[in-house]
């Protein structure tokens, strides 16, 4: 914050006071239940785009930032959208391991509170912090709010619910799943690089929609390393879908 700035500073929970973040994750989360107030086809728009042309969410950042003075959502209607899909594509996942009932709602806890929500509130935070700390010029004082960090998580992990939990499955119901075989490795490691690429990729997207910041093309440093990943577990005939649908059976137990 600069003198003369009438704004407070933004805060993460946990820096004390109360702020305009505090005022805005209240007012995000009264909302969750006042379905009649959200734009659901707003937020179905949104997911459509994440998977066709990512690119054209980067206008609907800007849009919001110039209407409503910010850039993270105030409807929670993609968050519900979102849960709603990884409840329902999970599904999938609890056919193919074979869970029961209990074995499957277990899962999606896991999978919503740990795999989705926890690793996103470390990613978010860490990215806030960082191009906040590092990225942002120091005489603009306009910070990077966490609400959009934490968004733009739930961007980039959509596309890679959908391939993960509902095309992967598919083909790993079909042949994947095999030991041994070249084209299973090839080809279903090629799902995780194509998933880890697009979440890359989005997160790049969200905070290039910020003109504040500089040098977002760091944020692309990783696919290089995923493809050269992706090419050693070729290599080594590691098949990632085994591994890791072996490490879904054990999580539940």
């Amino acid at each position: 914050m600069v003198k003369g700035d009438p704004r407070p500073p933004l805060m993460f929970p946990g820096g004390g006071g109360s702020t305009t973040a505090y005022r805005k994750i209240r007012k995000y989360f009264r909302r969750l239940f006042k379905f009649d107030q959200m734009d659901f086809q707003f937020a179905a728009w949104q997911m459509f785009y994440l998977l066709m042309a990512p690119q054209k969410l980067t206008k609907v950042f800007r849009a919001r930032k110039n209407f409503k003075s910010q850039y993270a959502r105030d409807d929670p209607a993609f968050l519900i959208l979102f849960v709603a899909a990884l409840f329902i594509t999970s599904i999938g996942f609890a056919v193919a391991l074979d869970y029961g009932p209990r074995q499957f709602f277990k899962f999606i806890a896991v999978e919503i509170f740990v795999d989705c929500i926890g690793i996103g509130l470390v990613i978010a935070t860490g990215l806030w912090y960082v191009t906040n700390r590092f990225l942002k010029p120091k005489q603009v004082p306009q910070d990077v709010e966490w609400g959009f960090a934490f968004d733009i998580h739930l961007n980039a992990f959509f596309p890679p619910l959908i391939l993960l939990h509902f095309f992967l499955i598919i083909f790993y119901n079909l042949f994947l799943y095999r030991e041994g075989s070249t084209v299973s490795v090839v080809l279903g490691n090629f799902f995780w690089l194509a998933a880890a690429i697009y979440y890359v990729y989005i997160t790049f997207l969200g905070y290039n929609s910020m003109q504040i910041l500089r040098n977002i093309h760091l944020f692309l440093a990783p696919i290089p390393w995923l493809v050269f990943a992706y090419l050693c577990t070729v290599y080594m005939g590691f098949n990632i879908s085994r591994a890791v649908f072996e490490m879904y059976r054990q999580r539940v137990v």
